[in-house]
């Protein structure tokens, strides 16, 4: 026996009830009377398609799947009512399944480049105010400082930039490298070592 999967949802059925239920909607439009409430098999079968289609290879990696997801279902509660009851498939039956798919996959694109702008904006005011902000902290400070705090603040970011992670020991390694050397004093006093 075939064992259904989490996610699955029977086409026939879903088709059927998505069927009657818009024309459910469709007689009360035409009657004046308040449409009806989204069943709750319908509802879910429009969350099985989202987090099915989520579960693919090509949307599983993001972070924010479960905004793809709510934003699939609510553009399917919304589109519900657009559903053509009379639109030709070629098996000549209704096919919501295949319908309801499609918007959740134009919201998951749609997810997906709201995310991606945001992640720009994010990464151009980090650019473009990360330094300034933190060298203008301390307007007293002196050159030399100021010069070590910029050094640092660009090493970090071109560090972010490349996607790597510092460690302590590379951070130690930067700072070595951007802070001006000690310079040793020479003395013409006694060296008194040797009577130690």
């Amino acid at each position: 026996m075939k064992r259904k999967s989490e996610n699955y949802i029977n086409n026939k059925e879903f088709s059927e009830a998505v069927f009657s239920y818009v024309k459910e909607c469709n007689e009360c439009k035409e009657n004046g009377t308040k449409v009806p409430v989204v069943p709750n098999y319908i509802a879910l079968g429009f969350k099985q398609i989202a987090e099915g289609l989520s579960h693919r290879p090509n949307f599983i990696s993001y972070s924010y799947r479960d905004e793809m997801v709510m934003d699939a279902i609510e553009n399917c509660l919304r589109a519900i009512r657009n559903y053509n009851i009379e639109a030709a498939t070629r098996t000549g039956k209704p096919n919501a399944f295949a319908y309801f798919t499609q918007i959740t996959y134009y919201a998951f694109l749609r997810r997906i480049a709201k995310e991606k702008k945001q992640q720009e904006i994010k990464d151009s005011y980090f650019e473009s105010s990360f330094a300034s902000d933190l060298i203008e902290a301390a307007p007293d400070q002196d050159a030399s400082s100021a010069y070590v705090a910029y050094a640092a603040i660009e090493t970090a970011k071109r560090r972010m930039n490349e996607n790597d992670e510092l460690t302590d020991e590379e951070y130690f390694d930067t700072m070595e490298n951007i802070l001006p050397k000690k310079r040793i004093r020479k003395t013409n006093d006694s060296d008194v070592t040797d009577f130690l």
